[in-house]
C-alpha cells in the first residue's frame, strides 16, 4: 500500500516536467507523419526515417536527464532584506557527479506569486564540470515585511538539440524574514534626542572636540596635525578627538487598535529608520509598544532583534489589541520617541 502511495505521489508530482519546444513540436509532427505513412505504404525508407527521429527524441530525453541529475542548490542569503529595497541573493550550485558535466542549465528566478520571470531574471550555465561548484548571484525586490516565502528557482535545459526543456520542481523557496524599509532619518525627528544626537564621551574616539595633544606617531592620520603646536615644540603633535554618541533612547509604538494598513506600514518604517540611525550613532536603543518589549542594547546583533521584532509585529495579536502592553519598563531612557500607528 506505501509503494502504491509512493507511486501514485511520484505520478502526480513528478520529479521533472518536460515540454516540446517549437523545433520540438515540428519534429513530433514530422515523427507521426512518417509513421503514419509508413504503416499505409509500408516502404522500408520511412520506416528508418521514423527509427531515426524516435532515437533522436529517446536520446535527447537521456542526456537532459543525466545533465541535470545530480544537482545540488544551496540558498546564500543576504543579511538584511528590507520591504521594498533590493537584494542581492545567491546561491551555489554543486555538480555531484563523479565523472560526468552539466551542460547548457538555465536558473529561472521566479516572480512573485511563481509567476514566470522577465528575461533578465534568467541565469544562464553553459556547462558545469563533474565536482565543481558555481556561485550565482541575483537581485531581487520584496515589497511586504513579515515571514515571506522566496518565489524560487526552477532549472531548466534544452540540451541536447534544443527539441524539449525539461524543467525541475520549484527550489529555494525557503521562508526569510523581511524588516520594515529602512529610509533616511528628517532632522526633525531626531529633536527628542538632540538634533543629530552627538554628545561627548571624555574618552579618545571619532568626535569633532578635542580630547589631547601629543606626539606624532607612525601611521597617524596626517590631517590631525596640529601646526600650531608642531611649530612651538618644533616636533610634530597631532590631535586626539573626543568619542562622541548618542543619548540612549526608547521608541514607543502607540497604537488605538484601529487598523490603517498605510499608517501601519509607514509607522513601522519610521521606527525601523530611526532604531538603524540611532544604533548607527553609538546609542543604546530599545522598543516598546503593543505587544513589543525590547530592552535597552547597542550593536549589530541587538539591530536584528528590534528589526525582526519590528518585521513580526501583527495588530491582530491578542497583546496588540492593549495600546499599553509593553509600556511599563524598569529603564529609563534619556530620551524617548512616540511613534503613532493609526
Amino acid at each position: 500500500m506505501r509503494r502504491l502511495g509512493g507511486f501514485l505521489w511520484r505520478a502526480l508530482r513528478p520529479r521533472r516536467t518536460i515540454r516540446p519546444t517549437r523545433d520540438g513540436w515540428w519534429c513530433l509532427f514530422a515523427t507521426f507523419g512518417l509513421g503514419f505513412a509508413a504503416l499505409n505504404t509500408g516502404n522500408n525508407l520511412l520506416y528508418v526515417l521514423v527509427c531515426m527521429l524516435l532515437g533522436l527524441i529517446l536520446v535527447s530525453g537521456v542526456l537532459s536527464e543525466q545533465s541535470m541529475r545530480g544537482l545540488r542548490l544551496t540558498p546564500v542569503l543576504p543579511e538584511d532584506i528590507h520591504a521594498g529595497r533590493p537584494a542581492i541573493f545567491g546561491a551555489t550550485i554543486e555538480n555531484r557527479k563523479r565523472w560526468l558535466a552539466s551542460h547548457s542549465l538555465t536558473f529561472e528566478v521566479l516572480g512573485a506569486g511563481g509567476r514566470r520571470a522577465a528575461p533578465e531574471r534568467y541565469l544562464y550555465l553553459p556547462r558545469l564540470e563533474a565536482r565543481a561548484d558555481r556561485l550565482l548571484g541575483w537581485e531581487q525586490t520584496l515589497p511586504a515585511r513579515g515571514r515571506q516565502r522566496l518565489p524560487g528557482i526552477r532549472v531548466t535545459t534544452r540540451f541536447p538539440f534544443g527539441l524539449f526543456v525539461k524543467s525541475s520542481r520549484v527550489v529555494l523557496d525557503s521562508e526569510v524574514i523581511v524588516y520594515p524599509a529602512a529610509q533616511p532619518v528628517a532632522r526633525d525627528l531626531l529633536r527628542p534626542v538632540g538634533g543629530a544626537g552627538a554628545a561627548p564621551l571624555r574618552r579618545r574616539g571619532r568626535g569633532d572636540d578635542l580630547y589631547n595633544l601629543r606626539d606624532y606617531q607612525s601611521g597617524d592620520d596626517p590631517r590631525l596635525i596640529h601646526w600650531r603646536s608642531s611649530a612651538r615644540r618644533q616636533s610634530l603633535t597631532v590631535r586626539e578627538l573626543e568619542a562622541e554618541t548618542t543619548p540612549d533612547t526608547r521608541l514607543v509604538l502607540e497604537s488605538m487598535g484601529r487598523t490603517d494598513p498605510r499608517r501601519l506600514e509607514a509607522g513601522l518604517s519610521q521606527a525601523a529608520s530611526l532604531a538603524v540611525h540611532l544604533l548607527g550613532a553609538g546609542a543604546a536603543v530599545g522598543l516598546a509598544g503593543p505587544g513589543i518589549r525590547v530592552p535597552l542594547g547597542r550593536g549589530r546583533g541587538h539591530e536584528r532583534r528590534i528589526l525582526t521584532a519590528l518585521a513580526l509585529f501583527d495588530p491582530a495579536s491578542p497583546g496588540a489589541l492593549d495600546p499599553g502592553a509593553g509600556a511599563a519598563d524598569r529603564w529609563t531612557p534619556v530620551s524617548e520617541i512616540r511613534i503613532g500607528l493609526d
